[in-house]
């Protein structure tokens, strides 16, 4: 399948990178679009008839992120502080309990990410949040984490507003969503660490290029980003949540501000960044992000549903599986294309069925 083309509006960067899981995904993106309803109108609701996704999973708490290992899923459960090693056949075991966790409200073990075989985890401690990096050993099965070295700390922390996606991008950089922890005015403070969007080497050290001298800032004025993820040209996306009228996907330029607390939503002011879309916090929430070969996939809490945004026009979306999961936290693109929805429901907010929280694998050849 052919990528579409990407924005290339001043709000959405390009550069040469290609991602092979972006183009591995196009087929299960296609499956979903099958599905999907098309008219004039800014989002729609696919019909009854979308795919059902496989119950892959279940009996987890409170899960929050997904990462791949090689072939094998890795999921971070925020309140036990746990990380788990999922088997082929779904099968959830226990690979180590960090250390230090301090789960409260919506702190706690969050985001995770895997480069070169260690483990990067964001975690919610007594006084702050960091982010720490372990060396993954063993074999499928029998996985085990060594000792921690810290990546960067520092990172206010409170009952909620924590941020926590962990991502490394295409240029191999660590990047990681941090909240306002509630301090408003701190998201345009330069020289506060939270309502950012980080960047920094896989060890901690500033990279040359990050657009702040010496600063790990790459994007401000955020209020709790969820998601971040990069097309197969290099542009980045993020989710963030709103407060009462908006939530967000943003492009996320280097040195961009995004208008928090001054702004929520589209506020059409040259001093900030505009979201390319917004929604009512009621119908969205968005979480984690995924990209394919043509479409931004986004996991949604409140709004309980799966939202595709065409790359080819960052103004619409499509809406799969509204209220038959619950929350769902976390998505991402494993080996072959195959979508791993992760549910939120056992998180405090949700309404917890029979099985959950659980997995759900959506386009599994």
């Amino acid at each position: 399948m052919p990528l579409h083309p990407v924005d290339t509006s001043p709000h959405s960067p390009t550069s040469g990178h290609r991602r092979a899981s972006a183009l591995a995904a196009a087929s299960v993106s296609a499956v979903l679009l099958l599905t999907a309803c098309t008219s004039e109108s800014a989002t729609e609701t696919a019909p009854a008839s979308a795919p059902a996704p496989e119950s892959f999973t279940e009996g987890l708490e409170a899960p929050w992120s997904i990462a791949f290992h090689g072939e094998v899923a890795l999921v971070s459960e925020r309140d036990s502080g746990r990380v788990l090693e999922i088997a082929d056949d779904g099968t959830a075991r226990e690979v180590a309990v960090i250390d230090g966790v301090s789960a409260r409200g919506e702190g706690g073990l969050l985001g995770l990410a895997v480069h070169e075989d260690q483990l990067f985890t964001y975690i919610t401690a007594a006084d702050e949040n960091r982010v720490e990096r372990r060396d993954i050993r063993g074999e499928p099965g029998d996985l085990s984490l060594g000792l921690p070295t810290t990546v960067i700390d520092g990172i206010p922390a409170a009952g909620n507003h924590n941020g926590g996606r962990l991502g490394f991008g295409p240029d191999g950089m660590l990047y990681i969503t941090t909240g306002d922890a509630g301090d408003r005015d701190a998201a345009q403070d330069l020289d506060a660490l939270a309502g950012k969007i980080l960047r920094l080497t896989p060890e901690g050290e500033v990279p040359d290029d990050n657009p702040f001298d010496g600063s790990p800032v790459y994007s401000y004025g955020h209020r709790n980003p969820q998601g971040i993820a990069w097309d197969a040209d290099g542009a980045m996306y993020a989710s963030e949540f709103g407060q009462d009228t908006w939530d967000e996907l943003n492009v996320i330029e280097p040195g961009g501000n995004y208008g928090w607390p001054e702004a929520e939503g589209i506020a059409g002011d040259d001093d900030y960044i505009d979201p390319v879309q917004q929604w009512a916090p009621d119908s969205a929430s968005p979480s984690g992000i995924a990209v394919t070969g043509s479409d931004i996939v986004i996991a949604n809490l409140r709004g309980e549903r799966l939202r595709l945004v065409p790359l080819d026009d960052l103004s619409r979306s499509t809406e799969q599986y509204v209220g038959e999961f619950g929350r769902l936290r976390d998505i991402v693109v494993g080996e072959g294309g195959t979508f791993w929805m992760l549910t939120a429901n056992t998180d405090g907010r949700g309404s917890p069925a029979q099985g959950d929280d659980r997995i759900l694998r959506l386009g599994r050849d």
